[in-house]
């Protein structure tokens, strides 16, 4: 809780600077990794040739409604300062730059024993082709949520259920495990299995499921997105993965397009394959209501290409920028790092020096996202207490 300004002459220095301290100390450790203090200045390049773009994208998660699944608590990041900070984010700052160097203190990730400092993928939305009937050209319906389906929170569980399970299907008798994904499309839900649309396949449904969402050109012409909206909780199988251990495919040059296409050369294996990933995702429709935006992320703020980053959510806050040491897609000439904001999750991203980036929508963001695999160094920024100290208006 903020200190009056008026008080500033009442309270002793040094219980101030304790206050203080206790406010805006960071966590030692988040995760298993160490949380090093570093200088701004000494990171190369920081905060990038583009600030102004990290901080629209902070000021989109400042503005999001709360995220539909809470995070636990105990996540990094005092939700007080940065609610602060979301405060003087709102105004007009004409310095990206000053604003996060102001309201921010910068932690490098450090994970002991570990030999690369963190670890960095991409995803994208991708462009399908779809229809809002079914026909011999689209024969694999993207399903509604079901009104039996019980999502869990982090940590959350049902008497009787796997703690593993992330998700439940309500019954008369209680919670039971929800259907997986052989048993959803063998017909498991029954009535409650509701279409919003058709996609051509059950390869491009893999990809939709795969990012989460997507946007979907009708044969009118019309684009409509389709947004995440619960899962049935079973575990992940990467599909991709199950080709290159099964010698189908090699891992080297493994790209989107190429095991994708693969699946549909191969449609008795792809179905094997394609059923033994357990889980499920359900969707609804919404408008493309800006193109140059992705979709919300787990947030609850529209994505920015390049700038929104999918975290651990049960150790960082959405909202907490990271500045990402080394080189990334479409980075600017002599660009060694990139600032960019906590705002989304995902089941495979787990650790406290792990983040998937999103880079965008259609063929051309697959591509980048398909080859970022790359080792590069986290350092978290902080937000400070400054209504305490008695900087904030």
């Amino acid at each position: 809780m903020p200190i009056p300004r008026a008080w500033s002459g009442i309270v002793p220095a040094v219980l101030l600077a304790l206050l203080t301290q206790a406010s805006t100390a960071a966590p030692q450790r988040v995760g298993g990794a160490v949380l090093t203090p570093v200088a701004p200045e000494t990171l190369p390049g920081f905060p990038g040739p583009e600030p102004a773009a990290a901080l629209d994208a902070f000021r989109r998660v400042c503005a999001a409604p709360p995220p539909a699944l809470p995070q636990p608590a105990g996540v990094a990041g005092d939700p007080a300062a940065l609610a602060e900070a979301c405060a003087a984010a709102a105004g007009d700052r004409g310095d990206a730059a000053a604003f996060f160097r102001e309201h921010f203190d910068a932690f490098r990730v450090e994970r002991p024993g570990s030999e690369r400092p963190g670890f960095l993928t991409g995803y994208f939305e991708p462009e399908l082709t779809g229809s809002l009937e079914p026909g011999p050209n689209f024969t694999a319906p993207v399903l509604a949520r079901p009104d039996d389906l019980v999502s869990l929170g982090p940590g959350e569980t049902r008497p009787g259920l796997d703690p593993n399970l992330r998700a439940a299907r309500a019954t008369a008798d209680g919670f039971a495990p929800y259907p997986d994904r052989a048993a959803i499309e063998d017909g498991a839900l029954g009535s409650r299995a509701r279409p919003i649309l058709w996609l051509r396949d059950a390869v491009d449904l893999l990809v939709l499921q795969v990012q989460g969402s997507g946007r979907v050109r009708l044969p009118d012409g019309r684009a409509v997105r389709v947004l995440y909206d619960g899962r049935n909780g079973r575990p992940y199988t990467a599909v991709a993965k199950l080709i290159v251990q099964e010698g189908h495919l090699p891992l080297e040059g493994l790209t989107l397009a190429r095991w994708t296409g693969w699946l549909r050369e191969h449609p008795d294996i792809a179905r094997r394959l394609i059923r033994a990933n357990a889980s499920y995702i359900f969707f609804r429709l919404a408008e493309v209501a800006d193109p140059t935006l992705g979709p919300p992320g787990a947030a609850n703020a529209p994505l920015s290409p390049g700038r929104s980053l999918a975290v651990d959510s049960t150790l960082w806050r959405y909202g907490l920028p990271f500045w990402l040491a080394g080189p990334l897609p479409g980075a600017a000439p002599g660009e060694t790092g990139r600032m960019v904001v906590a705002a989304d999750t995902g089941s495979a991203i787990v650790g406290p020096a792990r983040g998937d980036l999103f880079v965008g929508t259609g063929d051309e963001a697959g591509v980048a996202a398909g080859n970022l695999r790359d080792a590069i160094g986290f350092v978290v920024l902080l937000p400070k207490r400054l209504a305490l100290r008695g900087d904030a208006p």
